[in-house]
């Protein structure tokens, strides 16, 4: 059996511009995708914190060390520069698969420095 499993997220990141005429859907600083383990053109959710928007598009890479956050083309209509975002990616992983697997989770802080990764969630208690 395949199951879909969170892949890589960016919690909490901050968008830094919104495109409306640029090509590419969300442009991401190159770094924090490759901590994140995104791949440009992979699809991606956008849960947007903010104003509680949730849409799918795609990621592009962004400038290397820029911290850009940019929503570009149709997605500039879902959120404005300042919301914050998770952003994930999922996988289809066989079962037999499960016991090896772990997501890599990326936390921002309100300029897209990476203030910790983590393989996975707290548990979350009453």
């Amino acid at each position: 059996m395949q199951l879909t499993m969170l892949k890589g997220k960016l919690h909490q990141a901050c968008v830094t511009q919104t495109e409306l005429d640029y090509e590419g859907s969300c442009a991401i600083d190159a770094e924090l995708m490759d901590t994140a383990g995104l791949l440009e053109y992979e699809q991606i959710q956008v849960y947007n914190l903010t104003n509680g928007e949730r849409f799918t598009t795609y990621a592009i890479r962004g400038e290397t060390g820029s911290r850009m956050i940019s929503m570009n083309g149709a997605a500039a209509h879902k959120a404005s520069a300042g919301d914050r975002v998770i952003i994930c990616a999922y996988a289809q992983v066989d079962e037999t698969e499960l016991a090896d697997f772990r997501p890599r989770l990326v936390y921002c802080d309100g300029d897209n420095r990476i203030t910790g990764t983590r393989s996975e969630i707290p548990l979350q208690v009453a």
